[in-house]
């Protein structure tokens, strides 16, 4: 009898009804990403010209303030909106992954959305890519809901997974990224494998529709040399491994900040953050000059780079950045922890840098960045990524793989997230 099996008339009609149906399913992701795009680009402007470019322009002790009226004006925005909506955008990605029951509905993606621009237009530290990748993860989640029939059961992820990675690379640039981090995020040690093609697709057109509108300009400058020696992936080892001991300091940190968002009286408490914010950016200004503790950070980084900054300087912003996201945290503000922890691992690199080679901070910021972001989020694959796309500086890959596992290693069972799944643990 011959071994080849003809495939049955039925069997092919199932596969030709497959191969149609994953068309359609790329279609669709693709459309999330487009429609994710427009809307991270329209998202990123308000922020930035209507609300930053008018706040850092007032003065000094005015600025101080303005996180907190802020902080107040996103309570207000999601108690009058939607009640029930809490400030968290990413963990909000992270409870729909892993919850079937968890959906992502219009009216508390409005109420947060209304609350992200009062938190960041108003220069809380946090980032921009938290609500984008939301906002993704809500486009994708909802037209899917409304093509029911080109999903399976186990596929209920796609476009939710999708749109999240459209977000990240749309508001980053960086459309590899965006995919990697969308899909290495929900577990702490898998990958969403199935969900790659969609999440690629997804992340291109978001990326393309987001750059047509607000162009390519690379997100981190970077300058001075990209070179590497052998003795320099010895040096990388040791920025992870101090990255890691500090990304989980900091995961502490926000842990306990986000506890004190969800207490009573959550109007109390946002007066309260927004107090410490003033206090602290005070003390930033009267050690540098500087707004260093307000916005989303881009400019520390750029700070940071500048050789010449001493080692107490340093580690003082680095410490008052870290309380001033801890304090927005815990007065219900409503953005990324994404970018906190990239400037946490740049100030963190630009301090061993000016130890060890203070002429050239450029690899020791970078891989910084991988390591600490890497640690903070458990994405140690999307962190080298999005160093790489966003610096232009691929050839820190290698030093940066090395920076991200050994502070990975430091990190332990920590995250920023509570939602964040670990291997054998349940799903509620």
């Amino acid at each position: 009898m011959s071994r080849i099996q003809i495939v049955s008339p039925s069997r092919r009609l199932e596969l030709k009804e497959l191969a149609s149906r994953s068309h359609q399913v790329v279609i669709l992701a693709a459309c999330a990403g487009a429609i994710t795009g427009l809307f991270v680009a329209g998202f990123d402007r308000l922020v930035i010209d209507v609300g930053l470019d008018h706040v850092l322009q007032l003065r000094p002790w005015l600025i101080a303030f303005m996180p907190g009226a802020g902080l107040l004006l996103a309570l207000l925005a999601r108690r009058t909106i939607a009640p029930t909506a809490g400030p968290g955008t990413a963990d909000e990605y992270l409870h729909a992954f892993h919850d079937p029951a968890h959906h992502l509905t219009w009216r508390p993606f409005i109420a947060r959305i209304v609350a992200a621009l009062a938190t960041l237009g108003s220069g809380n530290p946090m980032g921009l890519e938290g609500p984008s990748m939301y906002a993704g993860a809500t486009i994708g989640d909802r037209l899917q809901h409304h093509f029911p029939k080109l999903f399976r059961t186990s596929d209920r992820k796609v476009l939710l997974v999708a749109g999240a990675a459209a977000g990240v690379a749309a508001i980053f640039k960086a459309p590899a990224t965006g995919a990697v981090f969308a899909m290495e995020v929900p577990d702490q040690e898998d990958l969403a494998r199935g969900m790659l093609l969609p999440a690629l697709v997804a992340s291109g057109t978001g990326y393309l529709t987001f750059a047509a509108i607000n162009g390519t300009n690379a997100l981190f400058p970077i300058n001075g040399s990209g070179d590497f020696a052998m003795a320099d992936i010895l040096g990388a080892v040791a920025v992870g491994i101090i990255a890691g001991l500090g990304a989980r300091s900091f995961a502490k940190l926000l842990r306990i900040a986000k506890s004190l968002a969800a207490r009573p009286h959550p109007a109390l408490i946002a007066a309260a953050a927004g107090a410490t914010l003033a206090v602290l950016y005070v003390a930033g200004w009267l050690l540098t000059g500087e707004s260093l503790t307000v916005t989303s950070g881009y400019d520390v980084i750029a700070w940071a780079s500048t050789p010449g900054r001493t080692i107490p300087i340093l580690l003082a912003i680095l410490v008052l950045r870290s309380l001033s996201t801890a304090a927005s945290v815990a007065g219900g503000g409503v953005g990324g922890l994404f970018v906190p922890l990239v400037v946490a691992g740049a100030l963190t690199g630009s301090i061993i840098g000016t130890v060890v080679q203070p002429k050239d901070l450029t690899m020791f910021i970078v891989i910084g960045v991988a390591a600490f972001l890497g640690a903070g989020y458990r994405v140690p694959l999307a962190a080298v990524t999005f160093v790489a796309e966003t610096t232009g500086r691929p050839s820190f890959i290698v030093p940066g793989l090395f920076a991200a596992v050994a502070a990975e290693l430091m990190m332990g069972t920590a995250s920023v997230t509570k939602y964040q799944h670990r291997r054998n643990q349940p799903v509620h």
